[in-house]
């Protein structure tokens, strides 16, 4: 027999196949669409969390050496570069906005609560600054009634009431009235980040997400430059790699926090967000030896049930909303 136009075999060693590295993410892909959306969205959160309590850490850490305006430009620049191509291809529209006055308000806000959080971060117990930073629901709420014209029943006062005795619970005044500034300025934060929360609301009936985006990155930047300018000090190449530590989870945190928002319900798994007070009581006793006071522990609970409540109560005020367009009746 003519074996001559015979084809050798195929080379096992050669034969294409997937890496491990592929097929263990084609494989958790796969896992992963099959979850209810919800469940995508909790873990998404879940993990939002991890990344922001991280970012946290490493503030409080790098905090101890470098001006809170330095870690603030050097994240906002690290920001920059990672969005930047989005930036980029959406000129000239990612700079056109139709509330030029609105964006400065939000940058301007979003760049107080950055400060102060920042600086309660690093001079408070981690537990304290996250616990107090939970209180934002409840200027939300009080806001959104002035600058959106929302209607708020007794049920969501009710919760918001309870929610800042939980926070006068956490100031802890002392016995001649006196409040731990540093404790001030992590309500003053979560007073400013209910503020940009608000103003994005009403930015987003009018400009896209990527011009809001924008305007934030930039913003920011510019307002933290001068202090840093002057309060600037040559970081160690260890400073460094944390600084760009800083600002890689602080991307990442928010980018998973989108993925979640777009994944789940925001009634089924906002509640999930207080899971960074565990993690920031772990990191605080772990890394800098610090455990939450019973007040906290007491104050923290209070603030998170209201919280919750709070977002319950959206989702049926939702419901009954709908009912009413359909002439089926409404209660706040």
């Amino acid at each position: 027999m003519d074996t001559s136009s015979r084809k050798p075999p195929a080379d096992p060693a050669v034969t294409p196949t997937a890496s491990p590295s592929t097929g263990l993410k084609s494989h958790l892909t796969h896992k992963l669409g099959q979850l209810p959306p919800n469940t995508i969205g909790a873990l998404w959160i879940l993990l939002a969390a991890f990344l922001f309590s991280i970012m946290v850490a490493l503030i409080k850490f790098i905090g101890q050496d470098l001006s809170v305006f330095q870690i603030l430009v050097v994240r906002q620049v690290i920001m920059l570069v990672i969005v930047a191509p989005k930036i980029l291809s959406g000129l000239p529209h990612s700079l056109s906005t139709k509330r030029p006055g609105l964006q400065l308000t939000r940058v301007v806000f979003a760049a107080t609560a950055m400060l102060l959080g920042f600086t309660a971060i690093i001079e408070l117990p981690l537990a304290d600054a996250t616990a107090i930073s939970f209180s934002k629901t409840f200027f939300i709420t009080i806001l959104a009634i002035w600058f959106l014209g929302e209607e708020v029943g007794r049920h969501r006062w009710g919760a918001t009431i309870v929610g800042f005795l939980g926070v006068l619970l956490m100031l802890r005044p002392d016995g001649e009235g006196l409040v731990n500034p540093y404790a001030l300025m992590a309500l003053g934060s979560a007073a400013c980040a209910g503020m940009v929360m608000v103003v994005i609301r009403i930015l987003t009936r009018t400009d896209p997400p990527n011009t809001i985006l924008t305007y934030q990155a930039l913003g920011v930047g510019l307002i933290m430059l001068v202090p840093a300018w002057f309060t600037w000090q040559a970081p160690t190449l260890e400073q460094w790699g944390l600084l760009l530590a800083v600002g890689v989870f602080s991307w990442g945190g928010q980018m998973a926090n989108i993925k979640a928002f777009q994944a789940g319900e925001a009634t089924a798994i906002a509640s999930l967000d207080y899971t960074r007070l565990l993690y920031a009581t772990m990191f605080g006793a772990l890394i800098f030896s610090q455990w939450p006071g019973l007040e906290t522990l007491l104050g923290a609970g209070i603030v998170i049930a209201a919280s919750i409540y709070t977002v319950r109560r959206e989702a049926i005020r939702g419901r009954q909303l709908a009912r009413a367009s359909d002439g089926r009746g409404y209660s706040n």
